[in-house]
């Protein structure tokens, strides 16, 4: 028997690009393949990039560079890029980094395997020449209504993808075809949570971001997809789900039913084995009522909200293509609150932006010093080409943004600690992720969501594992993080668990 192929995923940037992966090591497998771990160990090693901001971009190129090292010096033969940076310049990243054997786009993935196999056999794959996915999309509405083949988007495969492949025939923990348009899925780790993609692209055109030019407008998933992925993953032992997209209080426009979300997460908390569904990537200016209510009312459904403020002077959101201001932003959060008093709410800022004066940044400071929010995350304007920002004029200079970004930064890691202190005396249901002898055991309470907000470290780990869920009284902190004391006969059941 010949030795069998192996490869290795190395997964940079958000969430979402942890589940395409996924969805790549599914069709790898299925095909054939030896998924490890580490890129050493692997003929090739994929290098799924990140192409959002310009850090982002450098970490990938550091990544394909540091696995390129390996050749030569053990098994790995090739390396190959996908993933957003891949998508966006294609050709153009083949030609200044030759070190890559392949750059791999969207359209590629669905022939993965074979895409994969030519290069490790010394064959040369033509890389895509960079296009603006917005003169694609939007798709009509049969298409739409029936499968997404045509356009090329992670999540969206063919309609005879899964069902060729008979159950039986996939590999042991290999998403089974459920349903006409389940996606093939292996899961890369044996976290309790895990990621669910709601849709694909995003329609909103804030003059900072460059996403809508390589991920395309918004495409939701059906229902169905998303439900049957679900359930497969309460099968593998999946306690927390986690729906991200570029834009969730999109979803199900394109389908024709804006409230699509409030419907399906009802439907979604009650798959055996999902003890807590929790929704990401929220936009203030799309939050409605019944959403809200949803949100902070049913049972497993956690009350978080990750809202997308960017910031709250009107002048400057305006120069984002944005909406909203903080008193507009205050009373959302106070709407919430009255309906779930101990809601997680975090958020993303951007300082330093063109035209941003002194009043527009105090206007900020005003705004997180009364929106106690648990997790803030700051960062300091840069230019991203191909965007309208981009060709702005009254730019700052570099040493302003910096100093602005140092400035809000500290004033971030300070409120986010007294907001961790007002929790002090809380009861939270904590999800146990990790368990050691000498680091101790931690896990989440509902209102923080995983690597992105703080965590809660348990005073006591007797009886606990991975993926239980227990109640316990905050008696402490740790900067962001809390420290809790479990309570006597303190695990919870599913109907507690989202709350």
């Amino acid at each position: 028997m010949p030795e069998r192929r192996t490869v290795a995923l190395v997964t940079l940037g958000c969430a979402r690009n942890e589940v395409d992966s996924e969805e790549l090591a599914g069709r790898l497998e299925a095909d054939g393949w030896d998924l490890v771990e580490d890129a050493a160990d692997a003929d090739v090693a994929v290098v799924n990039t990140c192409g959002f901001v310009e850090a982002a971009k450098k970490d990938s190129v550091d990544a394909l560079l540091e696995a390129n090292d390996l050749k030569g010096h053990g098994r790995t033969q090739a390396v190959v890029a996908v993933g957003c940076m891949a998508e966006r310049y294609g050709k153009d990243l083949a030609e200044a980094l030759p070190e890559a054997d392949g750059v791999l786009g969207f359209d590629d993935y669905s022939d993965i395997s074979d895409r994969l196999q030519t290069i490790l056999s010394g064959g040369v794959h033509a890389s895509h020449t960079p296009r603006d996915r917005r003169k694609l999309l939007p798709i009509s509405p049969a298409e739409r209504q029936g499968s997404a083949a045509s356009v090329a988007l992670p999540g969206h495969g063919p309609a005879t993808e899964a069902a060729a492949i008979a159950p039986a025939d996939l590999p042991e923990g290999l998403a089974p075809a459920s349903g006409p348009r389940a996606p093939l899925r292996r899961r890369l780790d044996g976290a309790p949570v895990a990621s669910v993609k709601l849709a694909s692209g995003c329609d909103r055109r804030c003059s900072f971001c460059a996403i809508p030019s390589f991920r395309g407008s918004f495409i939701s998933r059906r229902p169905s997809d998303v439900l049957n992925e679900t359930r497969w993953l309460g099968e593998q032992g999946v306690k927390e789900i986690m729906l991200v997209s570029e834009n969730n209080t999109s979803y199900g426009k394109d389908l024709g039913d804006i409230r699509l979300l409030e419907s399906l997460l009802p439907e979604l908390a009650e798959v055996d084995g999902i003890e807590r569904v929790r929704v990401s990537y929220l936009q203030p200016a799309e939050m409605r009522p019944g959403l809200i209510d949803v949100l902070t009312s049913t049972p497993r459904v956690v009350p978080y909200f990750d809202l997308s403020f960017q910031h709250s002077a009107p002048d400057v959101l305006r120069a984002m293509r944005r909406f909203g201001d903080t008193d507009r932003f205050l009373e959302l959060l106070d709407t919430i609150r009255s309906k779930a008093p101990q809601a997680g709410v975090r958020s993303n800022f951007i300082v330093g932006f063109p035209g941003e004066t002194e009043a527009d940044l105090a206007e900020l400071e005003r705004f997180l010093n009364g929106a106690r929010l648990d997790a803030i995350g700051v960062f300091g304007y840069s230019d991203e080409e191909g965007t309208e920002a981009a060709t702005y004029e009254n730019k700052l200079d570099e040493d302003v943004v910096a100093e602005r970004l140092a400035r809000v930064s500290r004033l971030a890691e300070e409120l986010v600690s007294q907001r961790a202190e007002e929790r002090v005396g809380e009861t939270v249901h904590v999800l146990v992720e990790s368990v050691d002898p000498v680091e101790g055991v931690y896990g989440r309470g509902a209102h923080q969501a995983p690597e992105t907000d703080g965590q809660v470290l348990l005073t006591s780990g007797e009886g606990l594992s991975i993926g239980r869920i227990v109640e316990a009284k905050v008696v402490g902190t740790e900067g962001v993080d809390l420290v809790a004391e479990p309570l006597e006969g303190s695990l919870v059941c599913s109907e507690e668990a989202g709350r």
